[in-house]
């Protein structure tokens, strides 16, 4: 019997669609103060008196509360419904903006953006999980690529226009507007969002630390789980070091493009991302055994272009930053196909822990990158080709060990089709898996 958690309808109604865009407005206001820095970065060095490492430590530090909070957020969301952790996502965020307003040192800024990443790390997985209730199967994969899509209108915001608000109006007024709408945002999310179809609230039953940790464990010992967190791993960090704290710095100071041109080639991040996404998701909603293939073909191409970027003699044209930065802003949407196979097989009650293991493997990967390209700039002076080999490493690294858990994961669902069960995906032996395994398996059934 299948534990993928369907709905009964095959398509959503028109109040689902709407519950869903307010709770991903609220992933959009996240990632708009998450993203913030990407052209801010230059005016917080300033502001605080920092350096390079000093400066990754922002993003660090934020990025590492997210990816620290990720599985506890899929715990909190599994027990006290997607709405109520939402609201609190605002709160923190809101007033995490306004206190980064107003201060003056950087101490008081690191708090600031502490407080962001806590705010940053409620919101995906929640609207993830709200959408696993509202959605069926078969739409679930556009919804989250549309959720990641809406996502990248914050961090379009985040580009020339804040940079010209900064420019204007300066930092404490610029900031400070950002973090009062956030919190107004709160009222509308208490008034729009249900958590599922049938009821506002859908608590889940109190658990015990011994049933949390078990809970846990479950989750992680699924190999698609396990796969969806090494896709994740792999596909998106190259983008989110660049638009979060890299990418403006390599542009002006590497390679010598003015500020403004620098924020307009950083909005092509956004804009790949943006028509990217809701495609690759509509393809994949009807071609779900293709996912993975997708999925290394787009490493590759990756892997490609960073290639292109690092050995290419003097200054980079206009003419290659451009697809090659189209190819890197399509990691987000790609990473998305990990959320798919955390809800494809893990039951629904499960879906939001095993969410958050697998969001927890993106920032992971854009925490170490971030702050090792931070120490390799201090330690060569600023040169930029050294420094973001780094990004080349963590890619063998992660299209490795995806690879490992892309095998393991297909043999359980061969060997859960030997059993006679339901999978949610069926898939063509090839000659590199491995025999199927009859009879009772050590590992856990995928469905």
């Amino acid at each position: 019997m299948s534990s993928r958690p369907a709905t009964t309808a095959t398509t959503a109604p028109l109040r689902s669609w709407l519950i869903w865009l307010t709770a991903a407005a609220v992933y959009t206001f996240a990632v708009f103060h998450r993203t913030s820095l990407g052209v801010a970065g230059l005016d917080a060095a300033e502001r605080f008196g920092v350096g390079s490492t000093a400066l990754a430590t922002f993003t660090v530090l934020q990025i590492g509360v997210y990816a620290a909070m990720q599985v506890p957020t899929g715990v909190l969301v599994d027990r006290f419904g997607p709405r109520r952790v939402l609201t609190v996502a605002l709160v923190f965020l809101g007033l995490g903006q306004v206190l980064l307003a107003v201060a003056h040192t950087y101490a008081v800024a690191l708090v600031a953006r502490g407080v962001l990443g806590l705010g940053d790390a409620l919101t995906f997985v929640s609207v993830l999980r709200l959408a696993a209730s509202h959605f069926p199967g078969r739409q679930y994969m556009l919804v989250t690529a549309l959720t990641g899509a809406l996502g990248f209108v914050g961090n379009l915001a985040a580009t020339l226009p804040l940079t010209l608000l900064l420019a204007g109006p300066g930092w404490t007024p610029t900031f400070l507007a950002a973090g009062l709408v956030t919190l107004a945002f709160t009222a509308v999310v208490t008034l729009r969002v249900r958590d599922t179809p049938a009821t506002r609230t859908a608590a889940g039953p109190a658990a015990s630390a011994s049933d949390v940790v078990t809970q846990l464990r479950t989750a992680l010992r699924v190999p698609g789980t396990r796969l969806g967190f090494w896709t994740h791993f792999s596909a998106p960090f190259s983008q989110n070091v660049m638009v979060l704290l890299w990418g403006l710095p390599f542009l002006v100071d590497g390679q010598g493009y003015p500020a403004t041109t620098a924020s307009s080639l950083l909005a092509v991040f956004v804009i790949g991302a943006m028509l990217g996404g809701p495609m690759l998701g509509g393809f994949v909603g009807r071609r779900p055994e293709l996912r993975m293939p997708l999925v290394v073909t787009y490493l590759v191409a990756v892997g490609l272009s960073w290639t292109v970027l690092l050995s290419w003699p003097g200054q980079v044209p206009v003419g290659v930053l451009i697809p090659a930065f189209t190819v890197l802003s399509l990691g987000g949407p790609f990473s998305t196909i990990g959320f798919a196979l955390a809800r494809d097989y893990n039951p629904l009650p499960r879906v939001g822990t095993a969410t958050g293991i697998v969001n927890v493997g993106g920032f992971v990967a854009t925490t170490v990158a971030a702050l090792v390209i931070g120490l390799l700039l201090e330690a060569t002076g600023g040169n930029y080709r050294v420094a973001l080999l780094t990004m080349v490493v963590m890619l063998a690294f992660g299209g490795w060990r995806m690879s490992v858990w892309w095998l393991r994961a297909r043999a359980a669902v061969f060997d859960a089709e030997a059993r006679g069960e339901t999978v949610p995906v069926r898939l063509r032996r090839h000659r590199w898996d491995g025999p199927v395994r009859h009879g009772l398996n050590r590992a856990p059934s995928p469905v």
